[in-house]
């Protein structure tokens, strides 16, 4: 069914490899939604201090998001330890999140119909959005996950390194001060530990076509 409503957003947030970007993906291109992943943005800014070192890490972010075409960062890659590591330690400076918010609230100014996923969307990046989604999922299935996608690109890499980086990512993230990971009051929670993707996608358009009935 096409839907012709012009302003329609939605906001995905959950912790590391809950399946959050599998679900605004598809949600999103079920709907016709522009979609947008702030995790990309977290790891591409990391990939950059790590590439180039700057001296000025605020003043050399701010001149790269400015110019920044979110479709470049399909390009990289961005999914390496190192990077993940790396993204949960600068999600914590309250300069860097500045410049990544701004990028996205212009995102979300400029595509009134787009969905876009993290860890702070709801609570700060779309707090009006139409509608919420909070992704959870057990450490040991997140883990699995995550260390399927990155044996296509490090056959080196082991289980139980995905596993503790994952856990630390998540701890992080919750206990930082500046903008956490947080369930938003709206949100509805998706529980993806016994989901495969259709039953994910269903139960997420469910809700969808709810909120645009009304």
């Amino acid at each position: 069914m096409k839907y012709k409503i012009k302003k329609f957003q939605i906001s995905c947030d959950g912790g590391a490899a809950t399946g959050k970007s599998t679900g605004a993906r598809m949600i999103s291109k079920k709907y016709n939604l522009n979609f947008l992943s702030s995790g990309l943005l977290y790891r591409y800014a990391s990939y950059l201090i790590i590439m180039y070192n700057p001296k000025n890490k605020i003043g050399f972010l701010k001149k790269k998001f400015e110019k920044l075409k979110y479709e470049k960062l399909k390009k990289i890659n961005l999914h390496t330890p190192k990077i993940s590591e790396n993204s949960a330690i600068i999600a914590k400076e309250k300069n860097i999140r500045n410049i990544l918010k701004k990028f996205q609230i212009n995102f979300s100014k400029k595509h009134k119909r787009c969905c876009i996923e993290g860890r702070d969307i709801s609570t700060k990046i779309l707090p009006n959005s139409n509608i919420k989604f909070f992704f959870k999922c057990n450490l040991k299935i997140a883990a699995n996950r995550r260390y399927k996608e990155l044996k296509k690109f490090n056959k080196k890499i082991k289980l139980i390194d995905v596993k503790k980086a994952l856990k630390i990512r998540n701890l992080l993230d919750i206990k930082r001060k500046n903008s956490p990971l947080l369930k938003h009051r709206d949100s509805i929670e998706i529980d993806t530990g016994k989901m495969n993707k259709q039953t994910m996608l269903l139960k997420m358009s469910k809700h969808v076509e709810e909120v645009l009935k009304k």
